[in-house]
């Protein structure tokens, strides 16, 4: 599997060197008499001839520095990077730059680069790139003027935490405010009781993407100095902490509990209390909300490369990246469907860059769901990176990479694009396009999901159920993927055929309150149409008052001979008279 996190590409590579640039390193390696203080370029083995690819010739971010180049751009770029270039860093995209695009900017040897890569910063974060102006960037700068005029405390309000997170974010859906403290009625999930407070603030958003729903964040000021600092226990407020005998929680007031007792460590000082022991489990998920809130905002417009060929359906010059799409449907409502989408890339196809004896490839990935007439209703974005030992690189090339997506869909016709790119060789791009039907699975008609057929499958823990990449309920699956849905997947006899259904709408007896339907298994052998597996199942057994069954099985291929198989599975229900079969072929080799 993937390990997700943000690319490291960045779309300046995708801007357009200067012909002065060009000029200047064709130049430069040509004249032996270089002037005081231009570094000489030196040939290496390891650049392209430039007879063979004159754009690498001309563009020096594709060039590998040495070790001596590099320390010299680095001390280089401490006296160079002044004045506005500067002041752009440091103040204006201070937080909402990431620190791929930092580390990338700071590496820029002059100021042509730089004012390309500022564009190009702007134009990834721009929600109508066609537009001739930049939406996100005049909003950027008025929510600056906003802190700035409503949040400063000694410093500019763009510097202080409600500047921060206001600039990220915007404006909150609500905010309960206590500008001067004073009696506070804590609520049960803190402890409860009456204390008093420092001012603060409860900034609540319905919606932040990339953090997640009803998102509270809540700014103390400690200092009484207009300050106002984020923090993650909400025991920091109460300016009767440290005080024996006041502001006792209810608790505390009953003799149950010891003030002493908000002390024992963790991430709040709330006391015990009703509801204590769900708060101290929700700790992690309170790191992990502030962590999320301290990193720049998500970039929904990564890149404009890739988003172009997708849009565009361009012909791509380079060489193709292949990569394999399986798409299955299962039934979430009446009126929403679970779509997971899964991607197979072949570690051979990505470009590996070996460090510290590790090497690593990363992959990007964007995909987006539209109606027929262009709408996007659903869209993804992702880079994800796969690591191997530098001395077992050569052995896991013949391996292959999962990547899964379940996005929520209502049922009609839509188009599926996805788009790849192999992020440590740019022009290395796929895409894949294709119309997929999202059944409706109405109330009185017998129907099941997809069938799946996997490579692993198993049971997750209570607290992983319905979350997580190729979790379905409560059964994590690796569903085998093929290069086109009409060919037979293929496990080896040293595997196990796994396979996951579920089946809706059974008939419910009125007075018995059951369900009552037959389920049969199938493993028919293609070449002699016998079948070598004939078993069945009552659907009491899975779940005898459920108008849903859910039916996963392994089944050992040991025993089966090399061939082409077929797996059916029939359900027969006898309360609606309805009957249902779903099929899928696989290879044994």
């Amino acid at each position: 599997m993937f390990k997700g996190r943000f690319p490291v590409f960045l779309a300046i590579f995708f801007g357009v060197i200067t012909t002065t640039l060009a000029q200047q390193a064709q130049t430069t390696s040509q004249n032996q008499n270089v002037p005081d203080g231009q570094p000489q370029l030196k040939q290496r083995s390891d650049i392209p001839d430039n007879t063979a690819n004159p754009t690498d010739s001309q563009d020096p971010l594709k060039r590998q520095l040495s070790d001596k180049e590099r320390f010299k751009q680095q001390k280089e770029l401490k006296q160079e990077l002044k004045g506005p270039y500067k002041k752009w860093v440091d103040e204006d995209v201070r937080w909402i730059i990431t620190d791929q695009e930092l580390k990338a900017f700071k590496s820029l040897s002059n100021d042509e680069e730089r004012d390309a890569f500022i564009e190009q910063f702007w134009q990834r974060r721009n929600p109508n790139p066609d537009s001739p102006e930049n939406e996100y960037r005049e909003e950027h700068y008025r929510r600056i003027e906003y802190a700035n005029e409503h949040f400063a405390a000694g410093k500019p309000g763009w510097k202080t935490d409600r500047g921060m997170i206001y600039i990220k974010y915007g404006k909150p859906d609500s905010i309960d405010s206590h500008p001067s403290g004073g009696t506070y009625d804590r609520p049960m999930e803190e402890g409860g009781g009456t204390t008093a407070t420092f001012p603060f603030e409860v900034w609540h958003y319905r919606y932040i993407e990339g953090i997640g729903e009803n998102i509270d964040i809540e700014f103390v000021d400690t200092c009484m100095c207009g300050d106002y600092h984020m923090t993650i226990d909400r025991s920091e407020k109460d300016a009767l902490l440290h005080v024996p005998g006041a502001g006792l929680t209810l608790y505390e007031q009953m003799g149950m509990a010891k003030q002493a007792d908000r002390f024992k460590g963790g991430l709040e000082s709330l006391g015990n209390g009703p509801m204590s022991s769900m708060q101290q489990s929700k700790q992690f998920d309170r790191l992990e909300q502030y962590a999320k809130l301290q990193a720049p905002p998500v970039i929904k417009f990564k890149d404009l490369q890739l988003e172009s060929f997708m849009s565009n359906h361009k012909l791509m010059t380079g060489p193709y990246f292949p990569f394999d799409v399986r798409t299955d449907f299962v039934k979430v409502t009446d009126d929403t469907v679970l779509v997971p989408i899964t991607l197979q890339i072949k570690n051979r196809d990505i470009t590996f860059n070996t460090k510290d004896g590790v090497a690593t490839g990363e992959v990007h990935i964007i995909g987006r769901v539209s109606t027929i007439t262009d709408r996007i209703v659903q869209s993804f974005e992702d880079t994800v990176e796969v690591q191997e030992p530098a001395e077992l690189l050569s052995k896991a090339l013949d391996y292959k990479r999962l990547y899964w997506k379940a996005l929520p869909l209502r049922p009609g016709r839509y188009r599926l694009d996805i788009g790849i790119k192999d992020v440590n060789n740019p022009d290395h791009l796929g895409v894949f396009a294709q119309a997929i039907n999202v059944p409706r699975y109405d109330d009185d008609k017998l129907a099941a999901s997809s069938l799946i057929l996997a490579n692993r499958m198993e049971l997750v823990p209570s607290k992983e159920i319905g979350a997580g990449n190729f979790v379905i309920g409560n059964t994590k699956l690796l569903p085998a993927v093929t290069a086109n849905p009409t060919i037979p997947v293929t496990f080896q006899r040293s595997q196990k055929l796994n396979f996951w259904m579920q089946v809706y709408n059974l008939g419910i007896d009125e007075k018995s309150k059951q369900n009552n339907a037959t389920v049969q298994y199938q493993i028919i052998d293609l070449a002699s149409n016998k079948a070598i597996l004939d078993m069945q199942e009552d659907s009491k057994k899975l779940g005898a008052n459920s108008d849903q069954l859910t039916l996963e099985h392994t089944v050992p291929l040991s025993n089966l001979q090399p061939g082409k198989y077929e797996l059916k599975i029939k359900v027969n229900d006898s309360i609606s008279n309805q009957e249902i079969a779903q099929s899928a072929s696989f290879t044994v080799e």
